[in-house]
């Protein structure tokens, strides 16, 4: 493989365990161990690390070397913002495309979040809760915005608020408010669910906040 070929593998390797957590924020990341575990040459690390750097995922410390990048409350601030801003074009989108399929989609997400509440899988509600977003984003039909929403650091803000959202009651409202969002696109009720979802992210990002 060339070694562009071989850094992007490297890249899409490394940068999905960042955003699912499985890299924690703090860590070292040392060329030689990666290219070891990705089965890559030290140059094709570099070049991927030298990218996530460029993304804002990575940060280069004083006495030298890459760690990932701890969410901060202002990465918190600006990533809500950029989701408020994604995911209500969707629903406006969404609102003129959605399909009958598509509504019922959300709904056994809706369902399998409660499911996984109920029985006290926290970590599964919110991998639930991430898929219910990102398939608002794919009822909008529109490749480059998902694209956007895909490339963006949205993955971490899930993380922060599952993290925060951390009770069963928290759950029970988080699955309300997807449950009302979907009610409104069903019933070609715009206005209710931008004012849904507006006011979805913003008892999220108050969690986030109160717990730091």
């Amino acid at each position: 493989m060339k070694t562009d070929s071989l850094s992007l593998k490297a890249y899409n390797e490394i940068r999905s365990k960042i955003l699912t957590r499985q890299i924690p924020a703090n860590t070292r990341l040392k060329e030689d161990e990666w290219a070891l575990k990705v089965q890559v040459s030290r140059m094709a690390i570099r070049e991927a690390l030298n990218r996530l750097l460029g993304e804002g995922l990575l940060i280069v410390r004083e006495k030298g070397g890459y760690f990932v990048k701890p969410m901060t409350i202002e990465d918190v601030k600006l990533i809500r913002e950029l989701r408020e801003i994604l995911e209500l074009g969707a629903i406006r989108l969404a609102y003129q495309k959605i399909t009958s399929s598509q509504i019922k989609q959300l709904e056994k997400i809706c369902d399998d979040f409660t499911m996984m509440a109920d029985q006290g899988y926290f970590s599964g509600a919110c991998e639930a809760d991430m898929k219910f977003h990102e398939t608002l984003i794919r009822c909008a039909q529109n490749e480059k915005l998902l694209q956007m929403y895909i490339a963006s650091h949205i993955p971490l803000f899930h993380e922060k608020i599952g993290k925060a959202l951390s009770t069963l009651d928290d759950h029970k409202q988080t699955d309300k408010e997807h449950r009302l969002i979907v009610k409104a696109l069903k019933g070609k009720n715009l206005k209710l669910a931008e004012q849904s979802l507006v006011a979805h992210f913003s008892r999220g990002v108050s969690a986030v906040l109160d717990s730091d």
